[in-house]
């Protein structure tokens, strides 16, 4: 459940200490990133959440909380099937914070890192599943905005996508060494170029993911950020060892045009009808 290490934050790790944030009392601390840090966190009846608490020098920030409290309305819209769901926030509070359900899991990223890629109907049901949360998220009118293997937990009963109620509300201050917003190589052509942003971002981001998924690396790889966003913008993506219908679904979410690219519900019609092991992985 940690979030990746944000160097340029200068924060701490946090140290619960008995505090409690709403109705939950923190136990232990999570993570870290960007956002804040995270914590797990217990409510009285024994309710287990994470609980993301944002950065100390974003409380004075009007227009930030403002943006957090919007996205955190529209979020809890999302239907709460292959999402970690929202349980409660205050985006009012001295520390502004957010309490999400606590997936018992790797995110896919360690998970690919320690296990290795996934294969056949175990790459198909991930697809599907993840594809089945972008659906959701984008019928409530959320666009996730950074889509990507750490952002996808490995529950027992199934992955669930988490962070989506908080990319918006985070972008004016959350951004790369070069000045973009988001997490290079799941960044969607559009974004890189300060375009216009649609739910389309979020299928070039899935698409990404699954290349990882399937052979446990980037699809747009390169010896330098510079060189990660050139390939992005102008080059195809490295899906060797990776073939079979499901590999054809994919590069069609990564197409440079997001016109071009299938919305969520299609993408989720064109998966269900693949065959089972559509996901073929080159040995």
């Amino acid at each position: 459940m940690d979030e990746p290490l944000d160097e340029e934050s200068g924060a701490d790790p946090g140290r619960p200490d008995g505090r409690t944030v709403g109705d939950f009392r923190l136990l232990r601390p999570l993570g870290r990133g960007g956002f804040g840090e995270v914590f797990l966190g217990e409510d009285p009846s024994g309710r287990k959440a994470a609980v993301k608490v944002l950065h100390a020098n974003w409380a004075g920030d009007t227009d930030m909380r403002r943006r957090f409290a919007t996205e955190v309305d529209q979020a809890r819209r999302v239907s709460g099937f292959c999402i970690a769901s929202i349980l409660d926030a205050d985006p009012e509070a001295d520390e502004p914070w957010i309490a999400t359900e606590y997936i018992d899991g790797p995110t896919l990223q360690d998970s690919v890192a320690k296990e290795g890629p996934r294969r056949g109907t175990d790459l198909h049901r991930l697809a599907v599943n993840t594809a089945t949360a972008l659906a959701a998220i984008h019928a409530a009118g959320v666009v996730h905005r950074d889509l990507k293997p750490d952002n996808i937990m490995l529950a027992a009963d199934g992955p669930r996508v988490i962070d989506f109620g908080i990319a918006r509300a985070v972008e004016s201050t959350s951004v790369t060494a070069s000045g973009v917003i988001g997490t290079i190589g799941y960044m969607a052509p559009e974004q890189l170029e300060g375009m216009r942003l649609t739910s389309a971002v979020d299928l070039f981001s899935w698409g990404a993911v699954m290349v990882f998924a399937a052979i446990g690396r980037e699809a747009f790889p390169g010896p330098t950020q510079a060189s990660r966003i050139a390939r992005i913008l102008g080059g195809e993506p490295d899906v060797e060892g990776f073939d079979g219908p499901l590999c054809e679904v994919v590069c069609a979410c990564l197409d440079k045009d997001p016109a071009r690219r299938p919305d969520a519900a299609a993408l989720l019609q064109q998966l269900v009808a693949l065959p089972a092991d559509g996901g073929a992985v080159a040995a």
